[in-house]
């Protein structure tokens, strides 16, 4: 192994080059809707006419402009905003430094349905457009359907069960919980 070293890690959190996104948005609640999305990209990749930009491109696709909401929002603090609003929010911060592998735990667990096809359409559009690896967990079969089209690896009680195709995985379900998990709503 050499000179590999894994812990600790030799970056914080806000510096690695991953983007997580989890079923709570973890916005500061004392910064505005602005300066959580640009949480840890000053200094790090620049405040130049690229990233604002980018930044731009954002809030306008995740509906953070004063077109779409309260005029207020995007310098509201993020402690005043609604749920559906801090969970686009918290997608924006993820996104906004362009991460090369985007981990999702759960991100749209309590959201209505046409939020979480808008957020997904979203995600699928920017993985396309930059390129990212994406790692998902969920408990709904058709989010991860969407997310990851290719198949999935099942874990029950920290242990894979079965992967496969989405067809191999609904035409013969490893465990009771898998066939429940994947039976039609």
């Amino acid at each position: 192994m050499g000179d590999l070293k894994l812990f600790p890690p030799p970056l914080p959190l806000h510096r690695r080059p991953i983007g997580y996104l989890t079923q709570e948005p973890g916005l500061f609640p004392h910064l505005t809707v602005s300066q959580n999305i640009r949480f840890g990209i000053a200094g790090n990749h620049g405040a130049g006419e690229d990233q604002e930009r980018w930044i731009a491109t954002l809030r306008e696709r995740l509906r953070l402009a004063p077109l779409w909401d309260a005029p207020a929002l995007w310098d509201a603090p993020a402690g005043r905003i609604s749920g559906g609003q801090a969970r686009r929010v918290s997608l924006a911060r993820m996104m906004a430094r362009k991460p090369p592998l985007v981990l999702l735990d759960e991100p749209f667990a309590g959201l209505d349905r046409q939020l979480v096809r808008e957020l997904i359409d979203d995600l699928l559009l920017w993985q396309k457009t930059l390129g990212f690896s994406m790692i998902a967990v969920d408990h709904q079969a058709e989010v991860l359907q969407r997310l990851c089209p290719q198949g999935a690896a099942v874990l029950e009680a920290g242990q894979v069960v079965q992967h496969g195709t989405w067809d191999e995985l609904h035409r013969a379900p490893a465990t009771p919980l898998l066939r429940s998990l994947l039976a039609p709503l």
